[in-house]
């Protein structure tokens, strides 16, 4: 979609992965909230959701493509966000292996770099791409979760999945050790099991009873400097 610029008078999120399931109901959120949003979507030509918010609310969302785990299609997008500065940096991806119940020791070496590329690494190159659109008084936030925990896991399964969110973790840490002394306020969320296409049908919540909670969250979270591992109810998460 071309860029038009929108009412500067509104604060605007860059939500990265927004086409479907949580990115897009965190972008409906924070329209219905009177906020902008820029978010991105894989390729492909396909209509998505975030497409039909953007018909539900004109000028008002921008749409761009990304695959996250693309460093050209990053340093594309980098290139078309010039000069452009977002209130809130949102990442949010998430994948799991093909046999999330398998452990360790049995899964595939290629789902195991997919799982972790997706999950781990291509966030954080997000975040070292993007951060300078971001000013100090803004957000950087990442879509973790609650299986991130390396204190919380007590009952193991989906070993993959949970290693690659504490990964992530780990890295987001250290990227907020390299921001120590700034303004800028870091978070990674843990939305609690949703029912989505990776949370599955069985899962504990909808994405009505864990969205709206979880952007009043990470509002709240602004202007409190430094980062914090939250969950959606803006409960503290254990390492």
């Amino acid at each position: 979609m071309p860029f038009s610029r929108t009412d500067q008078r509104r604060p605007t999120i860059l939500i990265i992965g927004a086409s479907r399931g949580l990115g897009h109901a965190i972008a409906g959120e924070f329209l219905n909230r009177g906020w902008d949003v820029l978010g991105t979507v894989r390729g492909g030509g396909a209509r998505t959701m975030l497409h039909e918010l953007a018909d539900e609310y004109p000028g008002r969302v921008e749409i761009e493509i990304l695959d996250i785990c693309d460093p050209v299609q990053l340093a594309a997008l980098c290139g078309r966000l010039s000069g452009r500065t977002f209130d809130i940096l949102f990442v949010n991806a998430g994948v799991t292996n093909r046999n999330p119940d398998q452990t360790i020791g049995q899964v595939s070496t290629e789902d195991f770099v997919h799982v972790m590329v997706t999950n781990a690494l291509s966030p954080m190159r997000v975040v070292e791409a993007l951060e300078r659109h971001v000013p100090q008084a803004g957000m950087i936030g990442i879509m973790s979760s609650g299986q991130g925990s390396i204190a919380d896991n007590e009952g193991g399964q989906r070993e993959v999945y949970r290693g690659s969110k504490a990964a992530l973790n780990m890295f987001m840490r250290s990227f907020a050790a390299r921001q120590s002394g700034t303004s800028r306020a870091l978070v990674l969320m843990a939305p609690g099991w949703v029912r989505t296409e990776l949370g599955g049908p069985n899962a504990r919540l909808s994405i009505e009873e864990s969205v709206p909670s979880l952007v009043n969250v990470m509002l709240a979270k602004r202007g409190r400097p430094g980062l914090e591992y939250l969950d959606y109810r803006g409960r503290t998460v254990r390492w």
